[in-house]
């Protein structure tokens, strides 16, 4: 496997385990003792955390170091399917600060 689609699986898996437990890449960042900028930049496939860092990010996600490198079929489907709620998350999220906000300036009136 080439350096380059290690750097994308690994980042992918952490994504992939980061949203299956609703961390931000905030949260994860402050569990694993990292900055969020280099946790963004491990999910995009563009840096290689050490061997450190990835202890930190596996014991934070709950999960073992070997499973962060799994390559298997279902990925990409699961892929998928943390993108779409990941869309429907920020929807609703949207919506409801959209509500308060309304609420909040009608009430100032």
């Amino acid at each position: 496997m080439k350096e380059k689609k290690l750097k994308v699986l690994l980042g992918g898996r952490i994504k992939f385990f980061r949203l299956r437990r609703q961390f931000s890449q905030a949260g994860l960042a402050e569990k694993a003792d990292i900055s969020i900028t280099f946790l963004s930049n491990i999910e995009r496939g563009n840096n290689y955390p050490q061997a450190g860092t990835l202890c930190n990010i596996a014991q934070a996600l709950g999960v073992e170091i070997w499973e962060l490198f799994k390559e298997d079929n279902t990925f990409d489907g699961e892929a998928a399917i943390i993108d779409r709620i990941s869309a429907d998350y920020s929807k609703q999220v949207n919506n409801a600060l959209t509500s308060v906000y309304k609420k909040y300036r009608s009430e100032k009136k």
